[in-house]
Parts: C-alpha cells; sequence; structure tokens
C-alpha cells in the first residue's frame, strides 16, 4: 500500500494538503461572471448521450459495485448499442445521495456474481493496481496506465464517472474500448446475469455492474495491469473485492461524501483503509526536475503528488512482477519510460482547456490551441472544497500565463506596425488596450447535497466576482436562484433583494442579460428581472453557451475565458455541446 502526502504523521496515512493561496495579481483588469445552471439539463437530444440524467435533488447513486465475468464473445449487431444503453439505464437507483445503499452486503452480493460469470478466481490473474482517496486517485490511475504502457506492457484502467460516453470508463492500451468490443461484453455479461436472477438475487445496480464489466473487459483482453479506481471510500466499495492487488495507493483526503463516510478525516482515512493488503510507504513529492525540461499531461501543481504517487505504484508494480529488474538499473533517475507516460497522460475534464472556435473559422479542429482563443473554456470538475481550491490556483495560473502570452505578441505585432508608421507605441497604451480584452467567466453548477457556502468563497478568494447560469418550461431554478443568492453576498458582502425568484419567466423576453453584461462596470447597477450586476441565472447550458458565442461574435476584441466547475456532470454537458 503506497500513500502520497506532503505531510508526515505518526499514522503515516494523511491527505495532501494543498498549497495556500493568495489572491491572483494581474496587470490586467478583469470582469468576473458567475454562471448558475438549471437543476434538470436534458442531454437526450446530442449525440453519444450520457445515460443518466441528474436533478438537483436526486442524484442516481452509481457507486454501487464491482464485478469481473469471463466468457466467450458473441456476435451481437453494433445497432444494439442504444438498446444497450437502455439496458444500463434501468439499472439506476433512484437514490438520493447520502441514503444507505440498497445492497447492505454488497462485497457478499458481488462474490455471487462473479462466481455467475465465472470471474472469482480470474480477478488475482490481472495483476491490479487498486486505488482509493478523496481527489486525485482518477488521475493517478491514468499516469499509472500511461507509465506502465510505456514500459511495454498491455494495459486496462477503470475510472469514473464517465462525460460523455460510457465507454470512457474502459480503456485498453490508452484508448477508449471500441463500440463493438463493449457491446460483445456487455452483452455476454447481461445476458448471463440475467438467466441467473432470482427474487433474492437480482441484476446489480449500476456502477457494480460497470466494475463487472470492467473486470470481464480486462481478463477477456488479456491486459498486463489492471488500474482500479474505487468508487465511493474502500473498506466497502464494491471494488474491494479485489483481494490480492499487486498494489495499492491513496491519494489526498478532503471531506466529500461525509455524509456515508463521516465528518472526520479519521473516519475517511478509516475507509480508504480498508483496501489495505501490504506494508504501508508514504512517498515524497514529484521533483519536476525529473522530467527533462517536459511537462506534465495534466496541469496543476497538485498533479504532483498525483504523479509521485503513480511513480510509486508503478514502481512497486514492476518490481513484483519481476519486471523491474530486467528492464532498468537501480539508480535514483526517473526511467525515460516513465516521463514519456506522465508527459502524455490525458484525463478529459480535469484541468482542461478548450479553444472553442467561431463557426465562421476555417479551423476544423474546435479542440486546437490554435483556433483562434476568443472563447476559452477552462474545465474542471472540482466539487469539494479541497478541489476547488486547486481548480481556483490552476486557473489563475493559466490565465496568467494566456495573458503573458497574449501581451507579449500584442506588443510584437504594434511594435512592428509602429516603426513602419516612424513611432513606437507607448506601453501604457499596450495595457489599456489589453485591459479591455479579457472577460472572466464562472459557470457553475453543484448538487443540492453539497454546500456552495464552503465551495463558491474558495474560488471567490483567487478569483473575484460575478453568474451565468430545449423545452425550458417547468424547470425549477430555484436551487440556481438560491446559489446566486449565495454569490451576490459573497461578492457584494450583504444580501441582495432586488432580484425576485417569482419575477423570473422562462418566456421573458429579458431571459438573457443583454451582452453589456460582460462589459459594464459591476456598480453601473445592472439589475433586472433575472440578473444583477454580478450574476445571472440562465435555465440551459445550450442556451449559455450560445449567448457566450454571441458575445464573443458581436464583440470581437473580446476574449471570454469561462471556468466550467462545481460538478463533473456539468463539465461533460460542456463538453458534449462543445463538440458536437
Amino acid at each position: 500500500m503506497i500513500t502520497t502526502s506532503n505531510i508526515y504523521t505518526k499514522c503515516g496515512m494523511v491527505g495532501v494538503s494543498h498549497f495556500p493561496w493568495g489572491h491572483m495579481k494581474s496587470t490586467v483588469k478583469t470582469k468576473w461572471v458567475y454562471s448558475c445552471l438549471p437543476a434538470f439539463t436534458s442531454i437526450n437530444n446530442f449525440a453519444g448521450q450520457r445515460f443518466i440524467y441528474k436533478t438537483s435533488s436526486e442524484v442516481l447513486f452509481e457507486r454501487e459495485s464491482n464485478a469481473v465475468t469471463d466468457g466467450r464473445l458473441q456476435n451481437f449487431p453494433v445497432s444494439s448499442y442504444e438498446t444497450a444503453m437502455e439496458k444500463i439505464s434501468s439499472l439506476i437507483t433512484r437514490q438520493r445521495r447520502g441514503e444507505k445503499p440498497p445492497i447492505s452486503n454488497k462485497l457478499e452480493i458481488m462474490s455471487l456474481y462473479l462466481k455467475i460469470l465465472g470471474l472469482d478466481e480470474d480477478i488475482n490473474k490481472l495483476n491490479i493496481i487498486h486505488v482509493a482517496g478523496t481527489k486525485g486517485k482518477g488521475s493517478t490511475c491514468i499516469f499509472c496506465e500511461a507509465i506502465l504502457r510505456e514500459c511495454g506492457f498491455r494495459t486496462g484502467v477503470f475510472t469514473s464517472p464517465h462525460l460523455i460516453d460510457v465507454r470512457e470508463r474502459f480503456r485498453i492500451d490508452g484508448i477508449d474500448i471500441s463500440e463493438d468490443k463493449f457491446l460483445q461484453y456487455f452483452w455476454d455479461c447481461w445476458n448471463r446475469l440475467e438467466e441467473n436472477t432470482t427474487e433474492q438475487l437480482s441484476m446489480p445496480p449500476l456502477f457494480l455492474f460497470l466494475t463487472i464489466l470492467a473486470f470481464k473487459i480486462f481478463i477477456s483482453e488479456q491486459v498486463d495491469a489492471a488500474i482500479i479506481e474505487v468508487g465511493l471510500g474502500g473498506k466497502e466499495d464494491s471494488t474491494n473485492v479485489i483481494k490480492e492487488p499487486t498494489v495499492c495507493g491513496i491519494t489526498s483526503l478532503g471531506m466529500d461524501h461525509t455524509e456515508i463516510l463521516g465528518d472526520t478525516l479519521g473516519q475517511i482515512a478509516s475507509h480508504k483503509a480498508g483496501i489495505f493488503k501490504v506494508p504501508l510507504e508514504v512517498t515524497e513529492p514529484f521533483d519536476c526536475k525529473q522530467m527533462k525540461g517536459l511537462e506534465l499531461g495534466l496541469s496543476g501543481d497538485h498533479q504532483f503528488y498525483n504523479a509521485a504517487l503513480a511513480v510509486s505504484l508503478s514502481r512497486c508494480w514492476l518490481q513484483r512482477t519481476g519486471n523491474w529488474g530486467k528492464k532498468y538499473q537501480k539508480d535514483s533517475n526517473l526511467p525515460d519510460e516513465f516521463i514519456r507516460g506522465l508527459s502524455t497522460a490525458h484525463f478529459s475534464g480535469r484541468a482542461q482547456i478548450v479553444y472553442d472556435s467561431s463557426p465562421n473559422s476555417d479551423c476544423s479542429e474546435i479542440l486546437s490551441k490554435n483556433c483562434g482563443g476568443e472563447l476559452i473554456f477552462y474545465l474542471d470538475g472540482a466539487h469539494s472544497p479541497e478541489s476547488m481550491e486547486t481548480c481556483a490556483k490552476w486557473f489563475s495560473n493559466a490565465v496568467k500565463r494566456y495573458e503573458i502570452s497574449s501581451h507579449s505578441s500584442f506588443e510584437v505585432e504594434n511594435a512592428e506596425e509602429s516603426l513602419e508608421n516612424g513611432h513606437f507605441l507607448h506601453e501604457s497604451k499596450t495595457l489599456e488596450q489589453l485591459e479591455k480584452s479579457f472577460r472572466r467567466i464562472l459557470l457553475f453548477n453543484c448538487l443540492d447535497v453539497r454546500n456552495p457556502h464552503i465551495l463558491l468563497p474558495r474560488l471567490v478568494n483567487t478569483c473575484a466576482s460575478s453568474v451565468i447560469s430545449s423545452d425550458l418550461h417547468g424547470i425549477d431554478l430555484s436551487w440556481q436562484f438560491n446559489l446566486q443568492r449565495i454569490w451576490e453576498k459573497i461578492t457584494h458582502g450583504k444580501e441582495m433583494t432586488t432580484l425576485l425568484e417569482k419575477d423570473f419567466k422562462i418566456d421573458n423576453k429579458e431571459i438573457l442579460p443583454p451582452h453589456e453584461f460582460l462589459y459594464d462596470d459591476a456598480s453601473s447597477g445592472c439589475h433586472s428581472h433575472n440578473y444583477l450586476a454580478r450574476s445571472a441565472v440562465i435555465p440551459s447550458l445550450p442556451l449559455t453557451i450560445k449567448w457566450l458565442r454571441d458575445c464573443v461574435r458581436d464583440h470581437p476584441s473580446t476574449r471570454l475565458q469561462v471556468l466550467v466547475t462545481g460538478s463533473l456532470h456539468l463539465v461533460g454537458d460542456v463538453l458534449k455541446l462543445l463538440k458536437r
């Protein structure tokens, strides 16, 4: 068992405390717009639709299970993918977050499913890296996979949740499993389990089934290493049917899922420690000098801790499988394969930057950094107090780097123009023009089981001021208006009473704020039915994206930098819209 930390205690097992932050300082004046999204977002009209629909008061409890199965492939028509998604949707348990899961003896039930599928003995042949933790466990898994793949091994990695397509959860050799293979393994698992259901043993809940499917895929694909991310906690998580992992790791700890795991770090740690099968070792922070001038593939200073854990896990895996001595000398240098893996790792929705191209642009790659950059999305699925701070620091650093590069290119262009005209452009003029170029927007939503009174101030400390949040009728926006009131109180220092929720009407022509909302000073008192000087509620995500694009189109000198955070579901829906 390996855990990572920058604090050492007698117990040897603590969470990473993230870097302290100060306020972001910049020579460029900026304005913030904060956006709340509706409690319900219908996504069934988009290609590659996610099968989970969500409301603010009802969480589709995915974190239910884990299992493995092997079996012969059968021929199923590719057209059955939609049918498979319907079957998966039927496994969703309509359970409010915090309620006890419907299966109390989960691990015992898991063992029964494994025996039905003939996988109970094969799990131990997978050479598993098992990773738990509050934050960073998915990134650590991705780093491990990339390292071992670069070392020449066939890899499988299982993470959650997915952002756009369920196949994202199952990677073989760094690539989402193909639709054809997914269907083969899915239907084999589904049919065999369905044939063996009884009154005492029903079909498994969603997360349990998906973990079963992961084991099925990795065993059938004969991977050399399987990297498995814990769903929730550790001790009672469905993935803890793994009895003989090659090595397991714990990432940083924080206050999340407290209604299930407990409201102290000690209680939370006891759940995470439930996956321990081996002696404990604490890793030291990663030394970026080992990267030989390259950068980590996943952005953010916090990723150095995840990288450090991944390096230790991968090295331990190589040693315990008898491959370390064959490939590497026993020295302190980081092998080149490790460096390549760390620098090429990719994980969507975690500190990800997307440059949205204009519909009139000649650029066909919407995610390319060369697509202009007038509308830039900074996406991170942070949803706990600790991860919100980490997200804010990453965003702060990212926009500062962008401003510095833009400032430099702006000066070069204008210097060339000035020389042609026989004079130089004064520095203050350059800054004055730059001040009018950047506008920052916070696009935010979170589940109502989370505490926005804790989450939002973490952002304000680093990134200060303004809210934006298809058939729109019947949408309950009360949660979004609550988020707006909290934001306004944080930024104004007092309760705002000018916005009355009852004044908001979906069919009101003022449902969208005017574009001047972004450009006027916040002190100008831009108040209307659905927005305040620093915030607005817009009832759907597609409407919000369109509004942002219209703002950029109508104000070509403006660059909008949009931070999307608060929920991985929100991040996934934004990515889906941008990739349409």
